[in-house]
């Protein structure tokens, strides 16, 4: 059944890493019609709750009710993991199975119970649902940030504890640095983490401003890429693979400019400017070696033109 998946190979790694001794054997009816079971026990759902680890905070329903359609049909094949809490349980693997069993109105559900603490239980929700496409971008870093802070580490060690590439987590955790607006796009599906990772680079209203032009033109992650480059530069700039040659500026009226590359005097200056505006966004082009080129203040608001204003005028401007 497509929806009853067995364990990824990282979670059951893991439950075996920790002492788990997991069994993923289904039900077994032999010719005599004899059933085999593998060691668990039966455990009233009342009694089992949510693993406070799960990175997962929204269930679709109509994946729940086909994956009750299939234990209706087949029963279940694979006992749900839980630990003890007092007289209570806490699911490790299985939460999917376990509310598609509660829809169907089950008193009790097979589970195997294992001995886990804290630091475990939050490793496994994370691997049991690191590799789920249906679980959001946000969830899964706002999992990660909430073990770090926990437990402290690396990128590097969280990505070695759950088997999976240091790049995942270091990827992941830079959403979090979007605007919360950015962030509830990727949950409801209207951005992908690709769109908005190509915002980082950009101030946090250029974010909002081209998240919207986004959705409106419906983007690819490509043209996403290529738009925040070409914003990021203040014009189409191609950069040299010789840093002795001149660059092509394409400007505003389709014609193709030479351009100095920027040398580290230009950067220094420009770094300047920057914090003498507060921040603001600068560019500065030398355009030939005689000293031509060009200054362009991006700002944001009607606020930072006066803040640019008064900076460069040295007097505030009267404004009717």
């Amino acid at each position: 059944m497509a929806n009853e998946r067995r364990l990824g190979t990282g979670l059951k790694a893991l439950l075996d890493r920790v002492g788990g001794n997991y069994s993923s054997e289904p039900e077994v009816v032999n010719i005599s019609g004899a059933r085999t079971v593998p060691s668990h026990n039966k455990i009233n759902t009342a009694k089992i709750g949510a693993n406070p680890f799960q990175p997962r905070k929204v269930f679709d329903d109509a994946s729940l009710e086909e994956l009750a359609n299939s234990l209706q049909t087949h029963g279940l094949l694979q006992p749900i993991t839980v630990r003890q809490v007092g007289e209570y349980y806490q699911i490790i693997a299985g939460e999917r199975r376990f509310r598609a069993a509660l829809g169907l109105g089950w008193s009790e559900i097979s589970a195997q119970i294992l001995e886990k603490d804290d630091r475990q239980m939050a490793e496994l929700a994370l691997t049991e649902n690191i590799q789920r496409k249906d679980l959001n971008a946000i969830e899964k870093a706002v999992s990660f940030a909430n073990y770090l802070e926990t437990y402290g580490g690396t990128h590097e060690e969280l990505a070695k504890r759950l088997e999976i590439d240091r790049s995942t987590v270091t990827n992941l955790l830079r959403l979090l640095k979007l605007p919360q607006q950015l962030q509830d796009a990727v949950c409801q599906e209207q951005l992908s983490p690709g769109h908005v990772r190509s915002l980082l680079k950009l101030p946090e209203q250029e974010q909002i401003d081209v998240a919207a032009k986004i959705q409106v033109e419906d983007w690819s992650v490509r043209e996403t890429e290529k738009f925040v480059q070409e914003l990021s530069r203040v014009g189409e700039t191609e950069n040299p693979k010789n840093p002795d040659q001149t660059w092509n500026l394409i400007g505003k009226d389709g014609k193709t400019r030479a351009v100095v590359p920027q040398s580290e005097q230009v950067q220094q200056l420009e770094q300047n400017f920057r914090q003498c505006l507060g921040g603001m966004k600068v560019k500065l082009t030398q355009t030939n070696d005689k000293g031509k080129g060009k200054l362009v203040i991006a700002f944001a608001n009607h606020a930072e033109f006066e803040e640019v204003y008064a900076t460069i005028c040295g007097v505030q401007r009267a404004v009717s």
